[in-house]
């Protein structure tokens, strides 16, 4: 094989890695916070007794799990705006990615919810408490305990699903990757260092997770 690596040129771009790596860094952020979010209410609106609202919910969830995260994508940016709802290349990759984690949570959520005994529910009911408070306080704590490493896993997955949103011009670090490698045709070096980017980031994700974890539940088990 004749070709020589070249990795040292790609350093000649580090403000399109570095912006590339932190646009990727705040969709994650944002997409984590407002689909554990949408997650929460999904799961609810999911148990919820009243039909229509389960319904809903149950419709939103089908539709995401079961059509492809690019054509969502493109619906938003591409097919709102005949709808008069413009949004920026930003906007409309962050609420893609909100959207389609808060459609997953929402069944890990549920799945969590589920197997709560009824002893507790029944238990808060007998001491007053609000149905409101009943799920706040009593029921999605340990809910979100009991299924907290699959919700670590789609967020993880949700980050690296974050490379689609290139295709609609979004600078993160799938974008900056192909904007490096059209200017030097450096190509196995540039997406060789992609993938390893992305490596180390769903290791941080998960370091960090793992420690916002053992912080939230390890608090928990001490007040008990």
């Amino acid at each position: 094989m004749d070709y020589q690596f070249n990795f040292a040129d790609l350093l000649n771009y580090r403000d399109v890695w570095i912006s590339g790596i932190w646009m990727t860094v705040q969709l994650t952020i944002f997409a984590t916070v407002g689909g554990l979010l949408l997650g929460i209410l999904g799961a609810a609106a999911r148990n919820h007794p009243l039909r229509p609202i389960n319904m809903v919910a149950s419709m939103y969830v089908e539709v995401i799990r079961n059509t492809p995260f690019i054509v969502q994508l493109f619906f938003i940016f591409f097919g709102l705006p005949a709808a008069g709802i413009k949004l920026t290349e930003v906007q409309a990759g962050m609420i893609a990615m909100i959207i389609n984690l808060g459609a997953y949570l929402t069944e890990i959520i549920r799945a969590g919810i589920n197997v709560t005994p009824k002893g507790q529910i029944e238990a808060a009911r007998t001491l007053g408490l609000s149905s409101r408070q009943i799920f706040i306080r009593i029921v999605l704590p340990p809910a979100i305990e009991r299924v907290y490493s699959s919700i670590v896993s789609q967020c993880i997955i949700v980050m690296l699903g974050s490379a689609v949103v290139s295709q609609i011009s979004v600078p993160e670090l799938t974008y900056a990757a192909n904007f490096v490698q059209s200017r030097n045709f450096l190509s196995f070096e540039s997406y060789f260092v992609t993938a390893g980017i992305y490596l180390l980031l769903a290791f941080l994700m998960r370091v960090l997770f793992a420690l916002l974890g053992n912080y939230l539940f390890s608090r928990k088990e001490k007040a008990i």
